[in-house]
Order: C-alpha cells, then sequence, then structure tokens
C-alpha cells in the first residue's frame, strides 16, 4: 500500500513553519509593498537576519544542511513542504543557515573560508554561469580562465546572476580548455569581490533584482578552485538539477495563498446581483486553478521523493519545474482576472506575483529547456513512460 500521509513529525515541522510565516512574516507585507513601491529595497538590511535568528531560537536553521555544519538535514521532501509554505507570502524570506550545495565539494580549507561563513550568515555567495550568449544553453560559456604561473587569470562577463549585486564571492565558471569545453574543459572557481570582479544591477519587470558580473584581467590563486580542474560543468549541473524541483514548491504556495484570495473576493464582490462566486465562469477558473496546483504539488513531490531514494530523478525534476512554472502563471492570471480591475492595480500584490511568477517560465532552465529534456529523455530511452520508482 502507498502512503501518502505525512508522519506526525513532518506535520508539526509544516505546522511550525506555517505558524512562524503567518505570524512573523506575513505582517511585513504592506512594508515590503510601500518600499517597493517607492523604489526602496523590500526591507532593511537586517530585518530578514533577525527573523532568521528568532527562528534559529525554535531550532529552524539549515533546513537541509548536514547535521555536521550545525543543520536540521530534513532532507529534498521536508524542504519541498517547507518552501511551499514560506512561498505562501512575497516577503523575501528564507530560513538561515544554509549554503550552495556545491560547496561541500570544497577542500577543508575552502570549507572554512566560504562554506562554514556562509552558512553562519557572515558570507554570502552567488552562483554565474549565465552569460549574455550563453543563458538556457550552459555548455555555450566563453568566459576565460587561463594559467599563470600558480593563479588563474579569469576574463569574461556573466548575466543574470541573483545575488550578484549583494555577494561578497561568487563561484564562477570559466572555459580552461576550449577543446574539450564542458566535456573536461570548464573549472569553478571561488572568487572574493575584493579579487577584482565588479557587478553592474539589471533592472528587471518584477522585483527580482539580478546583476552583471565583469571580470578583467582577475587573479585567482590555484587553491581557490572549487572541486577539480575540468570538472566545473559537473558542479553546475549538480547546482541547476537541485534548483529545479525547489522553484515549483515556492510557485506552489504561492498560488494555493492567491487562489484562497481569489475564492475570498468571488464570495462577497457582487456583479449583477449575485455574488460573482456563483457564476460558472469564476467557478471554472477556480476549479482549474485547484487541479493545476495540485497536480504540481504531487510532481514536486515526487522529484523530491525520487532525490531522497537516491534515483535519478532529473526526469522528475524537470516535470515538476515545467508544470510549476506554468500552473503558477495560469494561476496568478485567473486571480488577477477574478478581481477585475482590483487586481490590475497596486494596492493588492496580485500585480506583484503576476511579474515575479513570470520569471519562473525562464530561469534554471526555460519552458523550451525542459520540453527538450523530457522529450529528449524518452525518444533516446533515458527514461521512459510508467517508469514511477525507477
Amino acid at each position: 500500500m502507498v502512503d501518502f500521509s505525512l508522519s506526525d513529525t513532518e506535520r508539526q515541522i509544516r505546522d511550525t513553519v506555517r505558524s512562524f510565516i503567518t505570524k512573523e512574516v506575513m505582517p511585513l507585507e504592506p512594508e515590503v509593498l510601500r518600499n517597493e513601491r517607492a523604489g526602496r529595497p523590500a526591507l532593511e538590511p537586517g530585518v530578514i537576519r533577525e527573523l532568521q535568528l528568532k527562528a534559529r531560537k525554535s531550532g529552524f536553521w539549515g533546513i537541509n544542511t548536514p547535521e555536521e555544519y550545525g543543520g536540521m538535514a530534513l532532507g529534498p521532501v521536508m524542504s519541498v513542504i517547507i518552501a511551499i509554505e514560506t512561498g505562501r507570502t512575497f516577503v523575501p524570506f528564507g530560513f538561515g543557515g544554509t549554503a550552495d550545495n556545491i560547496l561541500y565539494a570544497g577542500t577543508e580549507e575552502q570549507k572554512k573560508r566560504y562554506l562554514i561563513p556562509t552558512i553562519e550568515g557572515e558570507r554570502r555567495s552567488c552562483f554565474a554561469i549565465t552569460e549574455p550568449g550563453a543563458g538556457s544553453d550552459a555548455r555555450a560559456i566563453r568566459t576565460r580562465a587561463v594559467k599563470d604561473g600558480s593563479d588563474w587569470i579569469i576574463n569574461g562577463e556573466k548575466t543574470f546572476i541573483t545575488n550578484g549585486n549583494e555577494a561578497d564571492f561568487t563561484m564562477v565558471f570559466a572555459v580552461n580548455n576550449p577543446e574539450l569545453g564542458a566535456a573536461g574543459g570548464v573549472t569553478c572557481f571561488l572568487v572574493d569581490r575584493d579579487m577584482g570582479w565588479k557587478s553592474e544591477p539589471i533592472p528587471t519587470m518584477g522585483e527580482w533584482g539580478p546583476a552583471s558580473l565583469i571580470f578583467e584581467d582577475v587573479r585567482v590563486p590555484e587553491e581557490n578552485v572549487l572541486g577539480e580542474v575540468g570538472r566545473g560543468f559537473e558542479l553546475a549541473m549538480k547546482w541547476i538539477g537541485q534548483g529545479r524541483y525547489m522553484i515549483p514548491a515556492r510557485a506552489i504556495g504561492s498560488a494555493e495563498r492567491m487562489l484562497q484570495m481569489a475564492i475570498d473576493y468571488a464570495k462577497i464582490r457582487k456583479s449583477m446581483g449575485n455574488f460573482i462566486a456563483d457564476y460558472q465562469a469564476i467557478q471554472w477558473m477556480i476549479a482549474d486553478s485547484a487541479v493545476e496546483i495540485e497536480s504540481a504539488k504531487w510532481l514536486t513531490l515526487f522529484a523530491a521523493w525520487s532525490v531522497q531514494q537516491g534515483l535519478d530523478a532529473r526526469q522528475a525534476s524537470s516535470i515538476s519545474k515545467l508544470q510549476g512554472a506554468t500552473m503558477a502563471n495560469h494561476v496568478v492570471d485567473r486571480v488577477l482576472q477574478i478581481h477585475g480591475g482590483m487586481g490590475y492595480t497596486k494596492e493588492l500584490p496580485i500585480e506583484r506575483w503576476y511579474r515575479e511568477l513570470r520569471l519562473l517560465r525562464i530561469f534554471e532552465g526555460t519552458d523550451e529547456i525542459q520540453r527538450r529534456t523530457i522529450a529528449r529523455n524518452l525518444i533516446k530511452g533515458h527514461a521512459r513512460l510508467g517508469g514511477i520508482g525507477e
């Protein structure tokens, strides 16, 4: 028998997180909206940090961080469930005590200098692989790393880098052997900002604030190679693969919150003498949204479960990312439509979610890349229909 229920512990963790988000984080939403409308940062520096430290006192620190580094090591499934809860608010909150998964591949000295300070919140990183001519096609990166004695000299530009304006170090991927390229000629480097790289903000339609990173003869010591020389592309795919099933997780939380807003509004808004909830057109939008949310939720949980079981989850992750991204965009569009003119105003956060969620269909692999991956895996026999649990 297949048991889809949560354990008592899992349910307790979910409910505790939901309570924290509702009582501590959601009350900041009006302040976030006021600040963003005025062109200011969402929150003053340190506010999120204070919330993270408050959560830490309750034991919530390092959701998926190994216990040896002070984390909870809750695993992929519980991480998805928690991400759904944090996704219920647009306040840019995430529990502290985490670090990029590829930093664990560092040497003991690198862990002391980068991994542990990042987990503790003393340092901030960014992942730099995307370039102006290499977005979804990560194999096309052109940033070069040339050996010069015991150092490497890096030249190139990265674009649309999350946290690129705030980070004090980056994990940058550069080609050290053009002939091999992604098949053994790309290396990952840990590069401190004070080594010489610069960042420039990129204005976007949403509140996501990415950056371009500029490398001009940036000298990096040999000991700052992360992993092995030439094996950087493997690290990059490990980082990207983990992110794909976590992206739809937050989208599910956002969609559930918005759909509830639409249901509540439809029950009090009258048109032509009736509550709009009584009209079939509105009911169908609510029903379609509920179905799409539930399907995305189970696909995402299955992808996380596959990772937790040690299975090859690449196909499941691509499926969940594609479904979750398209679902979120469908739902926010319907919710805005149900709210009518008010949904289009900045009095409500719906238009903000509308702009924010549009990004999901682009970053960490576009819809088109996910479809290509899913179809190619089936055509080449890397995955098969009905292969659940394999």
